[in-house]
């Protein structure tokens, strides 16, 4: 039975001093990762923590994030990685929804961090308590249960397993059509069944050295994180700011020099676009490997034809079926441009089935809903079983308890059983590979007093964000509304991905013949 903090005690057991994370000039062994992982667990028992508790973890990216994952898995409880990009109220929404037991914070989380003591959500039980895990003074006014000084001085002595397998692990917070995030939860089980499998189909091993581009509330970084320590390998953290400076990561991958690249194709069309690939670079690089969003066939050709040493990987799957359930190893380089990338075949433990409205199999080459079902399907949405019932169904070709998922994906099944995209059912879009709910847009606008009508839409573009987000309103009466008074209003609600980078002012939104918003029309 493998929980996952199961990879670094191990490989530390095996191999303390070899290098599981390196961080621009911060280099960590297993060992030390080990070691500062179980500090921090009984740092969080001595803090009432049981099992099953949640912690929320107000880190930027970096190895203290990572061993504050572990420490609280070694701990028996659920953690939740927070955007702090989010403003307090929606952070506010998250911590309430999770009751969570203590919120683990650091210097980049200052801000934030007062903002919320101030609104009363963190302080004294029974709200969250706080742990500075930094050596320099918490912010003033926020009172804290502990510091980086009684962290440093717990003990490394393992402790006792508290969990099982099929016990939550992590919840991630996706946007919610409602306004309100919903929390995705995912198993030791979702994790290790993917994970498992990617690392031998990947070959992964203990010299590779893996990137880890996404952001950690993002569930691609859960297969940079824990793939790389089952391999034993090295995770080369991304900084984030180095997202909008495409020369800058290739001289990473250069630099590192990584094995291994998986992130969303945003940043590899910025960095196609920008032209920072020469011809033959990236010498070490064996495997690059893309998830969360379409990778438009122009950007593959580019990278193909300029690294054809590197196999190039197309994975699938959302947050409810945890990291990815199929993949696509491109062949060849494509030759033609208007031909999407398919997203293949079901991993190890996973099948995906193209259905009709009655849940029957389509005929090859037509359209269909696309589910999932296997190993790696999440139990549901944190405390919200309507939610849950509407988006797991029972599998009417399974064994009684067996479950699929309806993606909202539009998908065909071509004549050798390989599954292409063919778009989407539903107002969602996938920006920078963001999962964005529209209607979540759409409720907070309608709930600013100024807008009258409103319609939010996904816009395909050649930029570096894929599809932006696009808003046409109309403004009540007398009222004088602009763009920017909307952004002002929306960055208090929502996260920055969010807002809508595209505004229209009209007198009237198209209508349908039904009655309805004409979307297609609003789009163009």
């Amino acid at each position: 039975m493998t929980l996952l903090q199961d990879y670094v005690i191990r490989q530390a057991e095996r191999r303390p001093d070899a290098p599981a994370i390196v961080f621009g000039a911060q280099a960590v062994t297993y060992g030390a990762l080990d070691d500062a992982s179980t500090r921090l667990a009984r740092l969080l028992l001595e803090l009432g923590c049981g099992p099953g508790d949640r912690v929320a973890l107000l880190l930027p990216k970096s190895p203290l994030a990572i061993t504050a994952m572990l420490g609280v898995l070694k701990a028996g409880c659920v953690y939740t990685p927070v955007d702090l990009k989010n403003p307090p109220s929606r952070v506010t929404m998250v911590l309430d929804a999770l009751e969570a037991r203590v919120v683990l914070a650091s210097e980049p989380a200052r801000g934030l961090v007062a903002a919320l003591a101030a609104r009363g959500v963190v302080g004294a039980a029974p709200r969250p308590v706080v742990a500075w895990l930094e050596p320099g003074p918490p912010p003033a006014d926020v009172p804290v249960a502990a510091t980086g000084a009684e962290l440093d001085g717990q003990s490394p002595t393992p402790v006792p397993r508290r969990r099982a397998t099929h016990d939550v692990a992590h919840i991630l917070f996706t946007s919610g059509s409602t306004g309100t995030p919903k929390g995705v939860m995912i198993t030791h089980s979702n994790v290790v069944g993917f994970v498992e499998w990617a690392t031998r189909y990947f070959d992964m091993a203990a010299g590779d050295r893996v990137s880890g581009h996404s952001p950690l509330h993002f569930d691609l970084s859960t297969f940079d994180v824990y793939g790389a320590f089952a391999a034993g390998a090295t995770l080369y953290p991304i900084p984030p700011e180095l997202n909008l400076l495409p020369h800058k990561v290739a001289e990473l991958i250069r630099s590192a020099p990584l094995t291994q690249w998986f992130s969303v194709p945003s940043i590899l069309m910025h960095m196609a676009k920008s032209d920072v690939v020469r011809d033959g670079d990236f010498p070490a690089l064996r495997r690059l490997l893309w998830c969360g969003e379409a990778f438009p066939t122009p950007g593959v050709r580019y990278w193909m034809r300029r690294l054809p040493h590197v196999t190039f990987t197309n994975l699938y799957g959302p947050t409810e079926a945890t990291i990815a359930s199929s993949y696509y190893r491109v062949p060849a380089c494509p030759v033609d441009d208007q031909r999407p990338i398919p997203i293949g075949r079901g991993c190890d433990g996973e099948e995906l089935l193209v259905l009709d409205d009655r849940l029957r199999p389509v005929a090859p080459g037509d359209t269909g809903d696309l589910y999932i079902r296997g190993v790696g399907l999440s139990p549901g949405y944190w405390r919200d079983p309507e939610r849950t019932r509407a988006a797991f169904l029972p599998n009417p070709y399974g064994p009684p308890g067996d479950r699929i998922y309806r993606t909202g994906d539009l998908a065909r099944v071509d004549g050798d059983g390989t599954i292409t995209l063919v778009g989407r059912s539903d107002f969602q879009i996938k920006s920078r590979g963001y999962r964005i709910e529209l209607e979540e847009i759409e409720s907070v606008l309608h709930g600013i007093e100024t807008v009258r009508q409103c319609a939010v839409v996904g816009v395909e573009t050649d930029g570096f964000e894929g599809t932006a987000v696009a808003c046409a309103y109309v403004s009540q009466p007398g009222a004088d509304v602009t763009p920017a008074d909307l952004r002002r209003r929306l960055a208090e609600r929502l996260p920055p991905y969010m807002v809508p980078s595209r505004w229209r002012r009209v007198d009237q939104l198209p209508l349908n013949p039904n009655g309805k918003v004409d979307r297609r029309a609003v789009k163009e």
